[in-house]
Protein backbone atom coordinates (compact mmCIF):
# COMPACT_ATOMS: atom_id res chain seq x y z
CA UNK A 1 0.00 0.00 0.00
CA UNK A 2 2.44 2.64 0.79
CA UNK A 3 4.49 1.80 -2.85
CA UNK A 4 1.18 2.57 -4.71
CA UNK A 5 0.74 5.84 -2.04
CA UNK A 6 4.07 6.78 -3.35
CA UNK A 7 3.49 6.16 -6.45
CA UNK A 8 0.56 8.02 -6.74
CA UNK A 9 2.19 11.49 -5.00
CA UNK A 10 4.66 11.18 -7.50
CA UNK A 11 2.21 11.05 -10.50
CA UNK A 12 0.50 13.87 -9.16
CA UNK A 13 3.37 15.58 -8.30
CA UNK A 14 4.47 15.32 -12.27
CA UNK A 15 1.44 16.34 -13.62
CA UNK A 16 1.34 12.93 -15.18
CA UNK A 17 -2.51 12.10 -14.49
CA UNK A 18 -3.63 15.44 -15.93
CA UNK A 19 -1.65 13.90 -19.10
CA UNK A 20 -3.37 10.80 -18.38
CA UNK A 21 -6.71 11.89 -18.66
CA UNK A 22 -6.07 14.08 -21.06
CA UNK A 23 -4.83 11.37 -23.41
CA UNK A 24 -7.81 9.10 -22.66
CA UNK A 25 -10.20 11.98 -23.19
CA UNK A 26 -8.39 12.75 -26.66
CA UNK A 27 -8.40 8.75 -27.37
CA UNK A 28 -12.30 8.17 -27.20
CA UNK A 29 -12.62 11.94 -29.08
CA UNK A 30 -10.39 10.68 -31.91
CA UNK A 31 -11.98 7.63 -32.45
CA UNK A 32 -15.45 9.46 -32.61
CA UNK A 33 -14.42 11.91 -35.12
CA UNK A 34 -12.71 9.25 -37.47
CA UNK A 35 -15.46 6.84 -37.17
CA UNK A 36 -17.92 9.64 -38.28
CA UNK A 37 -15.40 11.10 -41.02
CA UNK A 38 -13.93 7.86 -42.68
CA UNK A 39 -16.01 6.29 -44.93
CA UNK A 40 -14.88 2.83 -44.75
CA UNK A 41 -14.47 2.55 -40.70
CA UNK A 42 -18.09 1.55 -40.13
CA UNK A 43 -18.48 1.15 -36.10
CA UNK A 44 -16.58 2.68 -32.99
CA UNK A 45 -14.92 -0.45 -32.22
CA UNK A 46 -13.31 -0.46 -34.97
CA UNK A 47 -12.70 3.63 -35.22
CA UNK A 48 -10.97 2.71 -31.67
CA UNK A 49 -8.98 0.04 -32.64
CA UNK A 50 -7.15 1.94 -35.33
CA UNK A 51 -6.63 4.68 -32.76
CA UNK A 52 -5.12 2.46 -30.39
CA UNK A 53 -2.63 1.14 -33.14
CA UNK A 54 -1.98 4.04 -34.19
CA UNK A 55 -1.17 5.48 -30.67
CA UNK A 56 0.56 2.87 -29.62
CA UNK A 57 3.24 2.92 -32.90
CA UNK A 58 2.25 -0.75 -33.63
CA UNK A 59 0.81 0.44 -36.42
CA UNK A 60 -0.74 -3.16 -38.59
CA UNK A 61 -2.62 -1.81 -41.71
CA UNK A 62 -5.51 -3.44 -41.12
CA UNK A 63 -7.37 -0.24 -41.02
CA UNK A 64 -6.38 2.91 -42.92
CA UNK A 65 -7.53 5.92 -43.18
CA UNK A 66 -8.11 8.06 -46.29
CA UNK A 67 -9.42 11.76 -44.87
CA UNK A 68 -6.81 14.24 -44.50
CA UNK A 69 -8.37 15.02 -41.17
CA UNK A 70 -8.36 11.99 -40.06
CA UNK A 71 -4.74 11.42 -40.88
CA UNK A 72 -3.95 14.86 -39.05
CA UNK A 73 -6.00 13.27 -35.90
CA UNK A 74 -3.60 10.26 -36.30
CA UNK A 75 -0.76 12.30 -36.10
CA UNK A 76 -1.77 14.15 -32.90
CA UNK A 77 -2.64 11.12 -31.08
CA UNK A 78 0.35 9.67 -31.87
CA UNK A 79 2.39 12.35 -30.49
CA UNK A 80 0.26 12.66 -27.69
CA UNK A 81 1.12 9.17 -26.69
CA UNK A 82 4.77 9.34 -27.36
CA UNK A 83 4.41 12.22 -24.73
CA UNK A 84 2.35 10.23 -22.75
CA UNK A 85 4.67 7.19 -23.12
CA UNK A 86 8.39 9.86 -21.85
CA UNK A 87 6.19 11.28 -18.74
CA UNK A 88 5.30 7.92 -17.48
CA UNK A 89 8.90 6.17 -17.80
CA UNK A 90 10.17 9.45 -15.70
CA UNK A 91 7.30 8.83 -13.45
CA UNK A 92 8.58 5.49 -12.90
CA UNK A 93 12.30 6.50 -12.81
CA UNK A 94 11.69 8.96 -10.32
CA UNK A 95 9.41 6.79 -8.12
CA UNK A 96 12.70 3.70 -8.22
CA UNK A 97 14.99 6.61 -7.08
CA UNK A 98 12.93 7.60 -4.47
CA UNK A 99 12.69 4.42 -3.19
CA UNK A 100 16.46 3.79 -3.19
CA UNK A 101 16.88 7.22 -1.42
CA UNK A 102 14.22 6.07 1.09
CA UNK A 103 15.96 2.81 1.57
CA UNK A 104 19.59 4.48 1.88
CA UNK A 105 18.37 6.68 4.36
CA UNK A 106 16.34 4.39 6.59
CA UNK A 107 19.67 1.94 6.44
CA UNK A 108 22.16 5.15 7.25
CA UNK A 109 19.75 5.90 10.63
CA UNK A 110 19.95 2.13 11.90
CA UNK A 111 23.56 2.40 10.83
CA UNK A 112 23.96 5.56 13.28
CA UNK A 113 21.80 4.54 15.68
CA UNK A 114 23.84 1.41 16.13
CA UNK A 115 26.63 3.55 16.23
CA UNK A 116 25.72 5.44 19.07
CA UNK A 117 24.70 2.60 20.87
CA UNK A 118 28.30 0.48 20.62
CA UNK A 119 27.69 -0.60 24.54
CA UNK A 120 24.62 -1.70 24.67
CA UNK A 121 25.37 -4.21 21.16
CA UNK A 122 26.05 -7.68 21.79
CA UNK A 123 29.34 -9.65 20.08
CA UNK A 124 27.04 -10.71 16.89
CA UNK A 125 25.52 -7.33 16.67
CA UNK A 126 29.40 -5.68 16.73
CA UNK A 127 30.85 -8.26 14.22
CA UNK A 128 27.89 -7.53 11.35
CA UNK A 129 28.65 -3.66 11.97
CA UNK A 130 31.87 -4.48 11.44
CA UNK A 131 31.20 -6.43 8.06
CA UNK A 132 28.80 -3.59 6.85
CA UNK A 133 31.89 -1.01 7.58
CA UNK A 134 34.23 -2.87 5.35
CA UNK A 135 31.37 -3.28 2.72
CA UNK A 136 31.15 0.34 2.54
CA UNK A 137 34.50 0.74 2.79
CA UNK A 138 34.89 -1.73 -0.37
CA UNK A 139 32.82 0.94 -1.95
CA UNK A 140 34.58 4.07 -1.98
Amino acid sequence: MRKIRLFMTVVKRCHADKITIGLLICFFLVSLIIMLVEPHINNYGDAMWYTFVSATTIGFGDVIVTTTLSRLLTVLITLFALVWTAVFSGVVVTIYLEVIERTEKETVTQFMDKLEHLSELDKSELEELENRVKEVRKKY
